[in-house]
């Protein structure tokens, strides 16, 4: 029987994060990961010499040293750093009537606006006006020196004060929904449809169900960090995180499936693995979602019943179709590498295949591919209900899958004709590889409708990270929950 300080299942950023700063910090981390590759919904995979990102394809700040992206301060303590290909314009975006660049550079970007709606673009200058003093407020305050629970206070008053004053304008901001902030300056339909695919891309929600904080970041990351992407794809960042945790004496356990959370009395012991063999810890982080947590890794009687209840209620984002491809890429040499495509202005974009999603990341690094090649991964939304494995599965993949394709045609009309290698994943691909809820990207909590639950439960020792503890889906977020976790621990 082994025994540490704390034990976190799952590999995800969430838990990486938050186990490689606690094994900075002098604490025994032993990391549990079911798949036999770490990283969670931001591993990569590789077949036949293509390097395919399985989730996040887009990423600020991760270099720069102006920078507030949670995962550069991460990498600055540890010892770790990345390279990275800075890029502008970072994305195409492809409504049915226009197609047009997305720029870092804020003026650059209202000037794509402008040919399309001259007034919607001074109303998108008066949204960004209103939301980037709070991303300058947020700068005097790294989230590496945040925690989850009361004692922050004392660390903001003491530590941050000029900043925490700067903040206080922008109080009623932080609890806002982005839609309020659109209401009150956007009133051009196009533009406000353009707001609503942002948020949508940023936390799977529209304006009015994503926070502002959120959007705040997004766009001052955007024009004051390099929009960049590190070399050697998404798992470039989980190495140098497993690197870091490696470094400081921390243990990464691959193929190593936790049973069940040990509870006893209300508090966690540690926990046992699929092959009988029991880790002991008094404190275990779990990487799961708060669904695949409360249902699969305790009994329902660890927690209270009406605690359990509410957290098992939280609304879900669907999961996703995934198209992974090689491609022979000759006479593609001006190629971007990030797209959407909207395909119907008259379906809400959030209908499951109307919005598509593209990267094409060998744009920026060509080992990701062999030579003479690209590699693509597109991917949009498709409800979990619905999907079996039985004899129609392979045909339903296929015709699920066109809708991306279509998207691709877009980018690259002969599509179709350069692939040499086709993957296609489904809800079911998802939620196998990753052990996530019915596939999902995460928690669907609107603004102003619920809030996020953090790092605490109600058992004693046991502690959250990932993203249905933090809002906003993708990697600066989940960073951010296993920075709050492991300050919290400490």
């Amino acid at each position: 029987m082994r025994s540490c300080d704390v034990i976190v299942i799952g590999s995800g950023i969430g838990g990486l994060t938050a186990a490689a700063l606690l094994a900075r910090y002098g604490k025994r981390v032993i990391v549990c990961e079911s798949h036999t590759i770490p990283g969670g919904a931001a591993h990569s995979f590789r077949r036949r010499g293509f390097e395919f990102d399985s989730g996040p394809s887009f990423y600020c700040g991760l270099t720069s040293a102006e920078s507030l992206n949670p995962v550069k301060q991460v990498f600055d303590v540890l010892g770790e750093s990345l390279e990275a290909v800075p890029y502008d314009p970072f994305g195409h975006y492809h409504f049915p009537e226009a197609s047009f660049g997305v720029y870092g550079n804020a003026e650059r970007y209202r000037q794509e606006i402008a040919k399309i709606t001259p007034q919607g673009a001074k109303e998108f200058k008066r949204f960004e006006e209103r939301l980037l003093p709070l991303y300058d407020a947020m700068k005097g305050i790294p989230t590496l020196a945040l925690r989850a629970d009361w004692q922050v206070i004392p660390v903001l008053v003491g530590r941050y004060l000029p900043s925490l004053l700067k903040m206080l304008p922008h109080l009623l901001l932080v609890q806002a929904s982005v839609g309020n902030v659109m209401d009150a300056t956007v009133q051009d339909p196009w533009v406000r449809r353009l707001i609503d695919l942002e948020c949508f891309l940023l936390s799977g929600l529209k304006a009015h169900g994503t926070i502002a904080p959120e959007v705040a970041f997004m766009l001052g990351e955007r024009s004051h960090a390099s929009v960049e992407y590190p070399v050697g794809g998404s798992g470039a960042i989980v190495k140098a995180l497993v690197r870091g945790l490696e470094r400081w004496g921390g243990q990464l356990l691959l193929g190593c499936h936790v049973e069940q959370i040990l509870v006893n009395s209300g508090k966690v012991f540690g926990v046992q693995l699929t092959n009988g063999e029991i880790l002991k810890a008094p404190i275990v982080i779990s990487n799961a979602s708060i669904w695949d947590t409360y249902t699969k890794l305790l009994h329902p009687d660890d927690l209270p019943p009406s605690y359990r209840k509410v957290a098992l209620d939280t609304p879900v984002v669907d999961s996703f179709m995934h198209l992974h491809l090689g491609i022979r890429a000759e006479g593609l040499e001006n190629l971007t590498g990030h797209h959407v495509v909207v395909h119907d202005a008259s379906n809400d974009i959030t209908v499951a295949g109307n919005t598509c999603m593209i990267s094409i990341p060998s744009v920026w690094d060509a080992t990701l591919a062999p030579e003479g090649h690209h590699v693509v991964h597109a991917y949009t939304l498709e409800p979990y209900a619905g999907w079996e494995r039985n004899a129609e599965y392979e045909q339903k993949k296929r015709e699920k899958a066109q809708t991306l394709y279509r998207a691709l045609e877009r980018i690259i009309p002969d599509i179709r004709e350069r692939v040499v290698l086709e993957l296609i994943g489904t809800p079911l691909t998802h939620a196998y590889y990753l052990r996530r809820y019915r596939g999902s990207y995460g928690p669907a909590i609107e603004a102003r409708k619920g809030m996020f639950p953090g790092c605490h439960t109600p058992i004693r020792g046991l502690y959250r990270v990932g993203d249905s503890t933090m809002p906003g889906i993708g990697v600066p977020a989940v960073a951010a929950s296993g920075i709050l976790c492991a300050n919290t621990l400490l």
